[in-house]
């Protein structure tokens, strides 16, 4: 398996582009940021734990992850570039469709987009995003961007999404950019994520891995996709030889783990240590 790192970005703490520099250097796979665009005061939503409270502040300070990444992107040469996760129904489709075909043209071709349905729904209502329709929006979302990553006069006609034949360039060098869906394994999700993207984030309090990647395999063939779906997982404690045992049986490209937002010694050194646990354990 792959490993990656994810940073919980904020403006304060190590600068983004440094840890992917570092990361890139002690051999880390890819490179994670999250999105918020704001946080509401008065919110309705519980967060993913059940909380009614965030559990700390960064909620309302990320940076965006956009040109977070394309900082990033300057200083390195090979690792991926991805969002754990973005929310790309708080965006314009055709605006947003050139912001990643720019990050992935200049990049290289070194992105994928870890994409969330939207738990915080009082974020999403200022966005003109009905709640109960964030997944139809986040569909349409994704079609209209790869009919302009791929298609020459591209064109699109939905209830959220809708524009005539256009030209759009540059064009990602992969063509369609990878879509990982991180989410919860229900199996409302796992046929959606077999229908419309190319794979599985795992959220932090996931169980049962393996059951769930083996439902997503059935579903995916069901839909008649080719090849594999790509299912990363999000390490949000001491992992278990029984979690690594789960995670192997399930098929998992990429581990990823989380580092704290503090000084960038801090940083560095955690990465240390956690690069001679994961990357070079027999050093």
């Amino acid at each position: 398996m792959r490993n990656g790192i994810v940073l919980f970005t904020s403006d304060r703490g190590i600068k983004p582009a440094a840890l992917a520099q570092a990361a890139e250097e002690r051999g880390f796979d890819t490179f994670y940021v999250p999105e918020h665009t704001h946080i509401p005061v008065k919110r309705e939503a519980l967060h993913p734990t059940g909380g009614e409270e965030l559990p700390d502040d960064r909620y309302m300070r990320t940076l965006d992850p956009w040109t977070t990444l394309a900082t990033c992107a300057a200083v390195t040469e090979t690792i991926g570039l991805s969002t754990a996760v973005c929310l790309p129904v708080e965006s314009d489709p055709i605006t947003l469709a050139k912001t990643l075909a720019t990050l992935d043209h200049l990049s290289g071709g070194r992105l994928t987009i870890g994409a969330g349905f939207g738990w915080n729904t009082d974020e999403l209502t200022d966005h003109h995003v009905p709640a109960n329709k964030r997944r139809t929006v986040l569909k349409e979302y994704l079609e209209a961007m790869r009919a302009l990553w791929t298609e020459d006069e591209a064109s699109y006609d939905g209830q959220f999404v809708s524009f005539g034949p256009s030209w759009a360039y540059p064009k990602p060098p992969q063509g369609r950019i990878p879509v990982i869906i991180g989410a919860g394994g229900g199996p409302k999700t796992i046929k959606w994520i077999a229908q419309n993207a190319d794979g599985w984030m795992t959220t932090p309090i996931e169980t049962d891995t393996a059951a769930k990647a083996e439902l997503l395999r059935k579903e995916w063939a069901d839909a008649g996709r080719e090849g594999e779906p790509d299912i990363r997982i999000l390490v949000a404690k001491k992992p278990t030889e029984q979690d690594f045992a789960d995670w192997m049986s399930a098929g998992a490209s990429e581990l990823i783990w989380g580092v704290p937002d503090s000084d960038e010694d801090k940083v560095l050194g955690y990465l240390d240590k956690l690069a001679s646990r994961v990357i070079h354990p027999a050093r």
